[in-house]
C-alpha cells in the first residue's frame, strides 16, 4: 500500500503495538505480516532467558540484553529486511530500549526499504493497569522502558492508545501508509 513496506511500531511493553498491529492487518487491502521482538524472544532457547547473555527480565521491570540475544536480534533485523525485499511487507511491532541508536540500527538494516515510523505512547498509570491485567509482564517494566524507547526516535505519526482504541489509531497510520 502507497510506498511504504515496513511499518516500525515502537513503545513501551503494554502500550498497544500488538493491538494495533492487530488492527492494520485487518484494515489493510493486501497481506502484511507481522513479527514482534516477542515472537524473538518467544523463539530463543529457554537457557538464553536467563543468565548475560540472553535477554533476563529482572524483578523490577528492568529488561537485560546480553550479547547473545543481542547477535541474534541483528539477524533477526536483516531477516525482516530480507522478507521485506522478497516481496512480503512487515508490520514490525518493536520495543527500541535504546532508543534513537535502535532506530538508526533498523535504518541501516532496512537500506532503501521505505519504512513508516510510528511512535505508540500510552499514560503510565493505564500501562501499569494492562501490566496487571495482562499477567504475563513483569511489573514495572513499562515504567522502566518509559524514558528508553522514544529517546531520540523521529516518528512519521505518533499515536496514543490512552484512551484512543486499537482500531482508532490503526486508522491514523492507515492515513499515512495511503498518502503518496
Amino acid at each position: 500500500m502507497g510506498r511504504y513496506r515496513v511499518v516500525v511500531l515502537n513503545g513501551v511493553s503494554s502500550s498497544g503495538k500488538s493491538s494495533i498491529a492487530l488492527a492494520l492487518q485487518a484494515l489493510l487491502p493486501e497481506p502484511w505480516l507481522r513479527l514482534g521482538i516477542d515472537d524473538l524472544v518467544d523463539a530463543v532457547p529457554d537457557w538464553l532467558r536467563e543468565g548475560n547473555a540472553g535477554i533476563t527480565f529482572a524483578p523490577d521491570g528492568r529488561v537485560i540484553v546480553g550479547d547473545e540475544f543481542a547477535r541474534l536480534d541483528r539477524a533477526w533485523g536483516a531477516g525482516v529486511a530480507a522478507m521485506v525485499g522478497a516481496g512480503a511487507p512487515v508490520l514490525v511491532d518493536e520495543v527500541l530500549l535504546s532508543g534513537a541508536a535502535g532506530q538508526e540500527r533498523w535504518r541501516a538494516v532496512l537500506g532503501d526499504i521505505p519504512a513508516l515510523w510510528v511512535g505508540v505512547h500510552c499514560d503510565p498509570a493505564v500501562l501499569a493497569e494492562r501490566e496487571r491485567a495482562r499477567g504475563d509482564r513483569v511489573i514495572g517494566m513499562a515504567a522502566d522502558q518509559l524514558p528508553l524507547v522514544h529517546a531520540g526516535v523521529v516518528y512519521d505519526v505518533e499515536v496514543d492508545t490512552t484512551r484512543a482504541s486499537a482500531e482508532t489509531c490503526a486508522r491514523e497510520i492507515l492515513r499515512w501508509l495511503a498518502a503518496p
